[in-house]
């Protein structure tokens, strides 16, 4: 049966939208709060949908971010480094092209390739495999109306129990695009040129929204061109407030040269060189993506709101490294969710409870890598999982101030191999777990809030790391199992807005990766008790005084990472490798009335980060600055220039973790991209 057919019991989560929802009474709408997340930009410009995205997370009683298109509508944004560096805490570094590495608070942290630990969605349904391995570089940064970020153990509200949190990318409407018709061109630095057109329409209950974007470079480095195409399609259908049905539509082909890894001092000193053996292996990552989702949010009742979808995808992987990897990957699923209000026993008192269900294939063949051409099949298998969620989260006011919050999910994945060419290989294994959280939320007169939460959360291991030849059958490697705690406030108070958390993990069995050669993929292993603890801190100061007439607006954000062994036999308690432990961002942001502005900017990771789990290397700190302009030459019609690491420092952003720097290869480092400046024109009707 195909995956796309196996969708139907899909119908059995549509049909409860008939059934009675809780037994409640008139629902009372909480308090209005001013609630800031200064992760998100908190320009004027931004409009009541972002506003109502940033006031729905302030609810929750941990930290979260939204980031609205707005905040880099006049950047080159390309990755996430891109549209999230300003989110304290979070570790977006750019590898090559559109390939980075994703983490919140440690998660996957020593994940070489690829994300996993952070629940990525777009449009509220996840956007990975359906093992949990994230691939998102065909998602379009262009055609996102917001972000929202979920850290830690925050991510309940979509199900998930992953380490680090949840990312979701939410796509405009007909209704909620910023204009009605945009057209825009990008160039500059390493031959780069992209376009993008986007359109927004409504049509009485009818909209559309569709974006088509290009791109071409050749890249920082040797062997690093790229070229990509992307389409974007939102056609949605209202029938009234609060009930809509929507149907998007996405796809992507994305054609990437690797330039693979360098050793530090080649980093350092000749940056743009690719490997030899990117080069002689024509070494590349071709993926093509095809997405579609059914979705739908219908107000059942005063007091009840039920968002739900069912989604399917199709995604091939041309991926010559050390071999050549060709996957042809299908994941199919259902997301179902019940927002209620009332009262309980005369407390104003709000639930969501919901499921999300993910089942996927991969069929993958390996070959011999014969100059970027398929040689002799080494490996052709057949990789099945499943995923369910069933979750649950309420919020009681004892009081008009104070909130208890408790909730907890369910969840159980599949993992099901048959290898076709030994079936000694086929394997097969179940996984289970509960996930609880408690939290309590507290909120002044003025709309500061302090928050704390435990939460539980569980990582089954990926096929990544289950599957690890020559071993025979899945490699013994357990769930990772961790309890976050985690204490913050947030707020704004005349001129400041803060957003400031401490956290801390007790991890056991960690997932923790290490490169066993030059461009082999990492092997995995569980790490006995390990923590992740740290500060994250953000801080807006609209500064009172003005400077020829324009405003001033400083923004920082910093982020201590204490993550590290504990008694280990091995390692005792090193510190884990990858993250810097200090990390400071800040820019001062200057606009005038006319609609010309300025913003420099100082990117600075203040300590060095281990490479290897022995503590004996060190990749080295480094400044960038930055300088950001644009003008709105007249209504509609904006220009901008992006210029990055403007004093041209030779750093390095990106690397893999390796065992021991004395006995493993270190050629595991990507440098930092040099002096880079890009120019912009966008027109807005």
């Amino acid at each position: 049966m195909s995956l796309w057919t196996s969708a139907a019991p899909c119908a059995l989560l549509l049909a409860a939208v008939a059934s009675p929802a809780l037994a409640s009474e008139p629902s009372q709408d909480p308090t209005t709060l001013d609630t800031v997340i200064v992760t998100g930009s908190r320009n004027p410009e931004d409009p009541a949908v972002v506003a109502e995205a940033r006031d729905r997370l302030s609810r929750t009683p941990g930290a979260v971010a939204v980031i609205s298109s707005e905040s880099y509508a006049n950047r080159f944004a390309q990755t996430f480094a891109d549209t999230l560096r300003n989110v304290p805490g979070m570790l977006a570094q750019k590898r090559y092209g559109e390939e980075a590495r994703l983490s919140i608070r440690g998660s996957g942290l020593a994940q070489g390739f690829h994300q996993r630990g952070v629940l990525f969605a777009q449009d509220g349904v996840p956007f990975a495999d359906a093992d949990g391995f994230s691939d998102f570089q065909g998602v379009d940064p262009l055609s996102a109306r917001y972000i929202e970020i979920y850290k830690g153990g925050n991510t309940l509200r979509f199900g998930g129990a992953q380490l680090g949190g949840a990312i979701n990318q939410v796509t405009p409407t007909g209704r909620t695009a910023v204009d009605d018709t945009v057209m825009q061109v990008e160039g500059g630095s390493f031959n780069s040129l992209r376009g993008s057109v986007q359109l927004a329409r409504e049509y009485g209950d009818w909209d559309v929204f569709a974006a088509v974007s290009g791109m071409e470079s050749d890249g920082y480095r040797d062997h690093s061109e790229q070229s990509q195409a992307r389409l974007t399609l939102n056609l949605g259908r209202s029938f009234g407030e609060d009930r809509e049905v929507r149907l998007i539509y996405q796809a992507a082909d994305i054609k990437q040269d690797i330039p693979g890894s360098l050793s530090l001092a080649d980093a350092l000193t000749d940056p743009e060189k690719a490997n030899p053996g990117a080069i002689s292996g024509d070494q590349a990552r071709d993926l093509t993506l095809k997405r579609v989702t059914l979705q739908t949010r219908w107000r059942l009742n005063d007091a009840t709101v039920f968002e739900g979808a069912v989604w399917g995808w199709e995604k091939a992987l041309w991926h010559p490294i050390f071999q050549v990897l060709n996957t042809n990957s299908e994941t199919v699923g259902l997301f179902g969710r019940f927002d209620w209000t009332g009262q309980v026993a005369g407390m104003r008192a709000d639930l969501f409870y919901g499921l999300s269900y993910r089942d996927g294939q991969i069929d993958s063949q390996r070959y011999i890598n014969t100059a970027g051409q398929t040689g002799a099949l080494t490996a052709d298998n057949l990789q099945k999982a499943t995923g369910l969620d069933v979750f649950a989260e309420g919020r009681l006011f004892v009081t008009d101030r104070l909130a208890l919050v408790a909730g907890g999910s369910f969840g159980r994945a599949t993992r099901d191999y048959a290898d076709r060419v030994n079936a000694a290989n086929n394997d097969d294994i179940d996984y289970e777990w509960f996930s609880p959280r408690l939290g309590l939320l507290w909120e002044a007169q003025d709309g500061a809030q302090v928050f704390a939460n435990v939460t539980r959360s569980v990582e089954p291991p990926t096929y990544g790391a289950l599957v690890q030849a020559p071993l025979v059958g899945f490699t013994p490697v357990d769930v990772q199992d961790a309890w976050t705690a985690e204490i913050g406030t947030r707020g704004r108070r005349g001129s400041l807005a803060w957003d400031v958390t401490v956290y801390r993990s007790e991890i056991d069995g960690e997932l923790l990766n290490f490169v066993t050669g030059p461009g082999i993929p990492a092997a995995t292993f569980n790490a006995g008790e390990t923590v992740h603890q740290g500060l994250e801190a953000g801080l807006d100061w609209r500064l009172p005084t003005e400077l020829a007439d324009g405003s001033l607006l400083l923004r920082q954000t910093y982020a201590w990472s204490d993550f590290r062994f504990v008694n280990d036999p091995r390692w005792g308690d090193n510190r884990l490798p990858v993250a810097p432990e200090h990390a400071w961002r800040g820019e001062l942001a200057w606009r005038h009335p006319s609609g010309l502005s300025l913003t420099p900017s100082v990117e600075w990771r203040i300590s060095d980060a281990w490479v290897d789990y022995a503590n004996t290397l060190k990749a080295p700190g480094y400044t960038l600055l930055g300088l950001n302009a644009s003008w709105e030459v007249k209504d509609g019609l904006t220009l901008f220039v992006d210029g990055r690491n403007l004093t041209d420092e030779r750093h390095v952003n990106e690397f893999s973790a390796i065992t021991d720097a004395g006995l493993a290869s270190t050629v595991v480092f990507n440098p930092g991209e040099g002096r880079a400046v890009f120019l912009g024109l966008r027109l807005a009707l």
